[in-house]
């Protein structure tokens, strides 16, 4: 169980809210990274500094009640030289997967574009 508030540990994020980020931490505890807390630049979209899956460390700030803690990424993660977006270690690498979906969402969007110029040239008569 963690002791106090201070206190820096590792866990996974396991759901992005509009205002934030919920964490699953060690012994099945959870705590939220409120959405000023995730990073020293403002931040309009957590998707661009975290996905789910994510592993990331935190600092406890507070425990809100038994089990449910308040965290910091960027008080965990002082800013690098080259950024301050925090250090995230990404379980898997998306970037294939998102090509080949990129890839098919192009193809159908062409296709269905297609279908409508047929659709209202044959309804003008052309």
């Amino acid at each position: 169980m963690m002791e106090s508030s201070g206190e820096i540990v590792e866990g996974t994020v396991s759901k992005i809210l509009p205002y934030g980020a919920i964490v699953s931490l060690p012994e099945e505890q959870t705590g939220l990274v409120h959405i000023s807390e995730i990073s020293d630049e403002y931040v309009t979209d957590i998707a661009e500094y975290l996905h789910e899956g994510d592993l990331v460390k935190v600092l406890v700030m507070a425990e809100k009640e038994p089990g449910r803690f308040e965290l910091s990424i960027k008080k965990a993660n002082p800013p690098s030289e080259g950024g301050s977006k925090p250090r995230v270690a990404r379980r898997s690498a998306p970037s294939r997967d998102f090509e080949q979906r990129l890839s098919e969402f192009m193809k159908q969007s062409n296709q269905r574009q297609s279908e409508l110029r047929r659709s209202r040239e044959a309804r003008r008569g052309g």
